[in-house]
């Protein structure tokens, strides 16, 4: 067993940390408190060809796997830019993940260079305010018209970065559910246009992370053409697992990576602060939080790892990638939380960062699936319990 990172693989923190490194707290700051995208540093992603680094070479891209984009989004989010960062630049990482397996060679070749060189953005179109986790109860509609293409109907919730995206990879119902056999059946993905004039999108606004939109999106008659359909019609949501389980590994690393951040912050911190004439570090009451934040994470962070490892050795990885989630969100959240508590009342100010660390935080824990349905999930495929849902 080896848990060192390859010559190759360090060189990748390096060169990303060359670039994170020049964006400093100020810069991320002002992002979050103008509510502005981060332009510059996802140019400079962009120009170093790292959007593309789980993308086939050949479009491209690095070619590389989700080990080597965890790696990368680790060393993102363990940074000031923290998950504002990361968030600027993650759906590159897995959103394509469906065209680049389902996908047709010319679909491939229009729309991957694109994205891996920054020309254009994306944005994700699967959850809806009624629907939730259960994907599978989505009400958005494509419908055939004439011609061999389609028209779409519906609505679609969360939808970050839609204010200046593209291009949206959209999950649609095809065939009504009770129509279906299954209830995964009859739901159709599309890779296409963002047209404004049939889609209308209503920013969010947040507890935190405002520097990258999210959004609710309404979409009214939207004309798709049958060439932007990836794969087979009514086999979308089989697609979209393809990305699930690099998506929960990056998630948890990313939450890792903001944790390790908030507790070098804290570290720092209680070190330098002197009341009643010694350095609060000294005592065990801070001492202790402190020194547990660091084993949960590394423990977390070593979880995120074997699973992306285990994805790209091509064995079952969903139990793990689950786990990797569930605790990399929640010690990433802690030790957040120890940090702000550490910094005392002026954890509760902006100038500390801390507090702002803390609110994007909450982000691994909420999504893109909960603590519970993960625990459900382990508890049926792991355990061998009764479906609870």
């Amino acid at each position: 067993m080896d848990f060192g990172l390859r010559a190759d693989q360090e060189a990748i923190r390096e060169a990303i940390g060359r670039i994170i490194d020049g964006f400093d707290d100020r810069y991320w700051l002002e992002r979050e408190t103008t509510s502005t995208f981060p332009d510059a540093f996802h140019a400079e992603i962009a120009k170093g060809g790292w959007l593309g680094i789980a993308m086939p070479v050949e479009y491209g891209g690095a070619g590389l796997g989700v080990t080597e984009a965890a790696i990368m989004m680790h060393r993102v989010a363990c940074s000031p830019g923290a998950q504002s960062a990361a968030s600027a630049i993650h759906i590159n990482i897995f959103g394509p993940h469906p065209i680049v397996v389902h996908g047709t060679d010319a679909q491939k070749q229009e729309w991957l260079p694109a994205l891996i060189e920054g020309r254009q953005r994306t944005c994700f179109g699967v959850t809806e305010p009624d629907a939730g986790l259960d994907t599978t109860r989505i009400k958005t509609r494509a419908e055939r018209v004439a011609g061999g293409g389609y028209v779409v109907h519906g609505q679609k919730i969360w939808t970050s970065t839609a204010q200046r995206a593209d291009k949206i990879m959209l999950l649609t119902r095809t065939t009504p559910i009770e129509q279906c056999k299954k209830p995964q059946d009859g739901l159709t993905l599309f890779y296409t246009d963002l047209d404004r004039r049939h889609i209308e999108v209503h920013l969010i606004h947040k507890m935190g992370r405002h520097s990258v939109d999210s959004n609710q999106i309404f979409i009214d008659a939207l004309p798709i053409p049958a060439e932007h359909r990836i794969g087979e019609e009514g086999k979308g949501f089989r697609y979209l697992l393809d990305g699930l389980n690099p998506e929960r590994v990056l998630v948890g690393i990313e939450a890792v990576g903001i944790g390790q951040h908030a507790l070098d912050r804290a570290a720092r911190y209680a070190r330098e602060r002197h009341v009643f004439g010694r350095a609060i570090g000294q005592n065990q009451s801070i001492q202790h939080p402190l020194a547990e934040s660091w084993v949960e994470l590394e423990a977390a962070y070593y979880a995120c790892m074997r699973a992306a490892w285990l994805y790209d050795g091509g064995k079952p990885c969903g139990p793990e990638a689950n786990a990797a989630k569930l605790l990399g969100g929640r010690a990433g959240y802690e030790s957040c939380v120890r940090a702000v508590m550490t910094h005392g009342g002026m954890g509760y100010a902006q100038e500390f960062h801390v507090e702002r660390l803390l609110r994007e935080s909450m982000i691994a824990r909420l999504a893109p699936i909960s603590e519970q349905l993960i625990l459900c999930n382990i508890a049926e495929r792991v355990l061998g319990q009764p479906k609870s849902y």
